[in-house]
């Protein structure tokens, strides 16, 4: 299970699971998303080729499905394109900056949601009878039956 960068602007109405369509995990992410009552949806950045350069891909290149969650944008009491802004000005002002630190301003509330999320998709995940598996024809799906010899 992967995180990176945690929601700091507050709770939001959605979460991201980076990743979404390509795995079995898809309907562990839909069921913990229905439980919080919250809009799970896919990479809102894909143009960052999120999935190709986080911790997790190097999961999916042995074949290991692997979760990779980001914090959402629909943010609850904010207009709908508030988050993005957020989002985006972090990302130009602070990711990997020296002005990349804890602030007064931030709001842990949106990151103790996202981090519940990841217990409980992790908890399923480990209560399940049957490995998480690629979906058919997945870029991933070869290298998992090598590693599992088939």
């Amino acid at each position: 299970m992967n995180y990176d960068s945690g929601n700091i602007w507050g709770a939001t109405r959605d979460i991201t699971f980076i990743g979404l369509g390509k795995s079995s995990l898809d309907a562990i992410a839909t069921e913990v998303a229905a439980f919080q009552q919250r809009a799970l949806k896919a990479d809102q950045f894909p143009d960052r080729g999120s999935y190709y350069r986080s911790d997790q891909f190097n999961f999916a290149k042995i074949g290991v499905p692997a979760f990779y969650f980001s914090g959402g944008t629909d943010f609850v009491g904010r207009p709908p394109e508030w988050g993005v802004e957020q989002v985006n000005a972090y990302t130009e002002r602070n990711y990997h900056q020296p002005s990349d630190e804890l602030t007064a301003e931030w709001n842990f509330d949106g990151m103790v949601q996202d981090a519940q999320f990841g217990f409980y998709a992790g908890l399923i995940v480990a209560n399940e009878t049957e490995l998480p598996v690629w979906n058919a024809g997945n870029e991933f799906e070869a290298a998992r039956r090598a590693a599992l010899g088939k």
